[in-house]
C-alpha cells in the first residue's frame, strides 16, 4: 500500500529534477574562474584546466609558515624567519602560491565584489586541508577580522565568508566576532615585514575565553606572516590551547 503522499512527493522530485535539467541546458553552470562550461555531474567548484593551475606550493618549503624556497629539489626545511623567531601558531597551510591564476581570483574576491568566489575558493581550499585539519582538529574557526571603519569601506569582511564556506565543508563552528581588530591600522601593502609588525602590535583583542579550544585561523593572503603571528599570539593569550592558520594564498615573503 503507498504511504499517504508519496505519489505526490515522487512527482515532486522527478518536477525538480526535469527543472534542473531544462535549467542546466538553458544556463549552464560556468566555472567561476574562467567561465568555462562546466559539464561534469555533480557540479565541480571550478573546471580541471584552473583546479590544475592552482596547485600547492612544492617541496622545498618551511614547514612552519609554508615560505616557498627559491631553490628546486631538496626536503622541506625551517626558513630563516621561523628559526631566529618561532611563530606562535602550530602551522600553516594554503591553496597554493599567491600568483597568476590565484592571485588574480583573490583580488577579485577581495577588491572588485565577488563574494560568489567564497564558494568556489573556500570548497578547494578545504578539499586541500582536510587531512591537516582532521589532524589539527579545531574545535573552532576564527576568521581575521576587519576594522568597523575598513568593514563600513568594503562592506563585507573576505575572510569570514571564507571561514562559513569551510565551516560548512568541514562541519566546525565559526566564531565571527570572537577575535576583534581594536585599531584602525593603516592598510599593509607597501610596508617592510617590521613594518608591518609595529602597525599591527596590539591591534587585537580576544572577546569571548577560550578555555583551551584549539583554533583555526582564516584569512586570504599570508605574505610576511604578521597578521598571523599577532592574531595567534592573541588567541594564545586568550586561552587558547594551539593556533594554525589557513589561507588560500602564501606569497613569497617581503625582505
Amino acid at each position: 500500500m503507498t504511504a499517504p503522499g508519496a505519489g505526490w512527493r515522487g512527482w515532486m522530485a522527478a518536477l525538480q529534477g526535469e527543472l534542473r535539467g531544462f535549467l542546466d541546458w538553458w544556463l549552464p553552470p560556468a566555472c567561476p574562474l574562467c567561465g568555462q562550461v562546466l559539464s561534469e555531474r555533480p557540479v565541480p567548484p571550478a573546471c580541471p584546466a584552473c583546479r590544475t593551475a592552482i596547485s600547492p606550493i612544492p617541496s622545498p618549503r618551511c614547514p612552519l609558515c609554508e615560505e616557498p624556497f627559491l631553490t628546486e629539489g631538496g626536503s622541506d626545511h625551517l626558513c630563516e624567519v621561523c628559526l631566529r623567531q618561532p611563530p606562535p601558531f602550530t602551522w600553516c597551510r594554503s591553496l597554493g602560491c599567491y600568483e597568476d591564476l590565484l592571485r588574480l581570483a583573490v583580488q577579485r574576491f577581495k577588491y572588485q565584489e565577488a563574494v560568489g568566489l567564497d564558494r568556489c575558493l573556500g570548497t578547494l581550499l578545504a578539499e586541500r586541508l582536510r587531512a591537516a585539519v582532521t589532524e589539527f582538529a579545531p574545535a573552532v574557526l576564527v576568521p581575521v577580522p576587519l576594522h568597523r571603519e575598513r568593514l563600513r569601506q568594503r562592506t563585507y569582511n573576505q575572510s569570514l565568508l571564507l571561514a562559513r564556506t569551510l565551516g560548512r565543508r568541514w562541519h566546525r563552528p565559526v566564531a565571527a566576532r570572537l577575535l576583534e581588530r581594536t585599531r584602525a591600522t593603516p592598510s599593509q601593502q607597501g610596508l617592510s615585514a617590521e613594518e608591518r609588525r609595529r602597525n599591527l602590535r596590539g591591534a587585537f583583542v580576544v572577546r569571548q575565553p577560550l578555555d583551551g579550544a584549539r583554533v583555526l585561523l582564516i584569512d586570504d593572503v599570508l605574505t610576511t606572516g604578521a597578521t598571523a603571528r599577532e592574531c595567534a599570539a592573541t588567541l594564545l593569550q586568550g586561552g587558547a590551547e594551539a593556533v594554525a592558520v589557513a589561507v588560500l594564498g602564501r606569497a613569497r615573503r617581503l625582505r
